[in-house]
């Protein structure tokens, strides 16, 4: 009955810790790195609206 238990609390302990780094790497997936991409977009539209200002202003 000892290896039962045993082999069953480390399948479940395998089992719990796989399902938390499934989940924090759907999280990571579904919302930073969205999160992450738009901001380096709204950073990118900054600096190429600021190039524009300035050389419109040039003559």
């Amino acid at each position: 009955m000892a290896k039962k238990f045993g082999a069953g609390f480390v399948t479940g302990m395998i089992t719990t810790l796989g399902t938390i780094a499934t989940g924090v790497f759907t999280y990571k997936k579904k919302v930073l790195d969205p999160a992450e991409q738009e901001a380096k977009r709204i950073e990118q539209n900054r600096i190429r609206a600021n190039r524009k200002s300035h050389s419109a202003h040039l003559g």
